[in-house]
C-alpha cells in the first residue's frame, strides 16, 4: 500500500474496510468471542515487547516537551496491557447482541413488527495519547461485527503499530478478515481530512482527545460524528451527607489519577456542611499538591484552617506547595487534567445543579448525600451523559460499567450518549414477519 499518496492510501483502507465489514457482519458469535480471547493471551505474551515499543514513544514525548498529563496516557504499563486483556475476556463473555430482535408486537393487519439489532458498518476512530484505546477500540469493534479504521496520534505510533500487528494477528488465527481491524501507519494529517470524508466507506467518526481534535473533526466531518468536547465533572457534598465517605469519595474523585477525562475538576460544597467538610479535603489536597481555586466562602474557610498545614507541607516538601488562590469565573468552566480543582459554596442541591447545567461538559457529575430526595432530584435534572449519587466520578467508564470495554464517552444525546460499548456501535433496523398478509 503506497503511504505516500495519502488519498490512494486512505481510498485503499476504506475499500478493505468495507468489504471486511460485510464477512464481520455475518461472523458467528464463537469465531468472534476467539479471537477476542486470543487477542488477550497475545496481550499477556507480549507484554515485555509492547513495553519496549511504548518506551521510545515515551522518550520521544518527554524529548518534544510533551505535557505530564499527556505523557501518562502514553504509558502502557503491565497494569494498563492486562486491564485490557481482561477487557477482552469480558466482552468475549458477554452475550453477542448481534442479530437479537426486540419488541417484537403482531399489529392489526396480521404483520409482526419488530426492531434486529445490527452492526454500525465500518467507523473510523481519531485518538491521541492513549495507545491502549488501540485495544479498546478494535475489541468493541471485533464484538460488535464491525470493521474499524484507527489513527492514533504521531506521539504513540511505535505503540499503536505493535498493538494493531497482535489485533490483527489474532484476526488471522480465528479466521476473521485482519483488514477488519486498521491502523493508519502514517502520522499524515492529510489522511485524517480525508477519512472523516469517505461516507462511501464509513458510517460514522469518534474522536477521542483535546478539544481542539473534536471541534475540528466536528466540523469538518462529511459524516456521522459520536464525541466529547471534554471532561469537566463535578462532585457536589450535600447537606446532609455522610462526611468520612464525601470526603473519601472527594479525594478520589480528583486525585486517583489527574489525567482522565472522568477526574472531577470542580467541588462544589453546600454551605451546611461547609465548615466541616472544606478543612478536611482541603488537608489532603494539600498534601497531595493540588491547587484550590475557590470561590471567596470557600476561600475564606480554608484560608482560617490550612496556614499551618500549607507551611508544614512547604517546610517538608518545597516541590509538593498547594496553592490556594481565587478562583475566576472561567475557572468553572476548566478541565484542567492536573492536580488543580475549583471549590466553590452553594446554598444546597438546587444551587448546585444549576450551576452544573450551567458549567458542565455534560459527562459526569455526583452528588454525595444521605437525603433520599435530593439524591432523586440529582439523578433526574443534571443533565449529563453520567450522574452518580455516593460514588467517584471515576467510575465513568465503559470497563467499570461492564461493558467489557469502550470506544469513548459520549456527550452527545443521538446515537449514543455515555460510554460508547457494544450496543453504541450497533444501529437498528425494523423487522417485518409475515404470512402473506396484503394492504387494504
Amino acid at each position: 500500500m503506497n503511504l505516500t499518496d495519502s488519498t490512494t492510501y486512505t481510498l485503499a483502507l476504506g475499500s478493505q474496510a468495507k468489504a471486511a465489514s460485510a464477512l464481520m457482519a455475518r461472523a458467528p458469535a464463537a469465531m468472534k468471542n476467539r479471537a477476542l480471547r486470543r487477542l488477550a493471551g497475545l496481550l499477556r505474551e507480549n507484554t515485555a515487547a509492547l513495553q519496549v515499543d511504548n518506551a521510545r514513544d515515551i522518550e520521544r514525548a518527554l524529548a518534544n516537551g510533551l505535557a505530564g498529563p499527556m505523557v501518562d496516557r502514553l504509558k502502557l504499563s503491565p497494569k494498563v496491557l492486562e486491564t485490557c486483556a481482561q477487557g477482552c475476556e469480558q466482552l468475549a463473555a458477554m452475550a453477542d447482541v448481534i442479530g437479537e430482535i426486540i419488541g417484537m408486537k403482531q399489529q392489526p393487519s396480521g404483520i409482526r413488527v419488530g426492531q434486529m439489532r445490527v452492526p454500525i458498518g465500518v467507523f473510523g476512530m481519531i485518538f491521541e495519547s492513549r495507545p491502549n484505546v488501540t485495544i479498546e477500540a478494535a475489541s468493541l469493534s471485533i464484538k460488535s461485527g464491525n470493521a474499524c479504521i484507527l489513527r492514533g496520534g504521531s506521539e504513540a505510533i511505535d505503540s499503536n503499530k505493535a498493538l494493531a500487528k497482535l489485533v490483527q494477528q489474532a484476526l488471522a488465527e480465528s479466521g476473521l478478515p485482519p483488514e477488519a481491524v486498521q491502523l493508519v501507519q502514517t502520522t499524515d494529517r492529510e489522511v485524517v481530512g480525508q477519512l472523516i470524508a469517505m461516507p462511501q466507506f464509513v458510517d460514522v467518526i469518534i474522536p477521542r482527545g483535546g478539544k481542539g481534535l473534536i471541534e475540528r473533526i466536528s466540523r469538518d466531518a462529511k459524516v456521522p460524528v459520536i464525541k466529547h468536547l471534554d471532561g469537566n465533572c463535578h462532585t457536589y457534598i450535600d447537606a446532609p451527607c455522610d462526611m468520612g465517605m464525601a470526603v473519601k469519595v472527594a479525594d478520589n474523585a480528583k486525585t486517583n489519577k489527574y489525567s482522565p477525562c472522568n477526574a472531577t475538576e470542580s467541588l462544589l460544597v453546600a454551605r451546611g456542611v461547609a465548615d466541616a467538610f472544606l478543612p478536611q479535603i482541603g488537608a489532603i489536597y494539600a498534601a497531595k499538591g493540588v491547587e484550590m481555586r475557590c470561590d471567596p466562602e470557600a476561600l475564606a474557610i480554608l484560608q482560617a484552617h490550612l496556614p499551618l498545614t500549607l507551611a508544614a507541607i512547604a517546610q517538608a516538601a518545597p516541590e509538593n506547595v498547594a496553592k490556594l488562590v481565587p478562583a475566576t469565573e472561567q475557572d468553572w468552566f476548566e478541565e484542567y487534567l492536573a492536580p488543580i480543582v475549583s471549590i466553590k459554596v452553594v446554598a444546597g442541591v438546587d444551587e448546585a445543579i444549576a450551576h452544573i447545567n450551567r458549567y458542565s461538559s455534560h459527562h459526569t457529575d455526583a452528588i454525595l448525600t444521605t437525603d433520599h430526595v435530593h439524591a432523586q432530584r440529582f439523578l433526574r435534572e443534571v443533565d449529563s451523559a453520567s450522574v452518580m449519587v455516593n460514588a467517584s466520578t471515576r467510575f465513568a467508564d465503559g470497563f467499570e460499567y461492564g461493558l467489557g470495554a469502550e470506544i469513548g464517552i459520549s456527550t452527545d444525546k443521538f446515537h449514543a450518549r455515555g460510554p460508547v460499548g457494544i450496543e453504541g456501535l450497533t444501529s437498528l433496523k425494523y423487522v417485518v414477519l409475515g404470512e402473506g398478509e396484503v394492504r387494504s
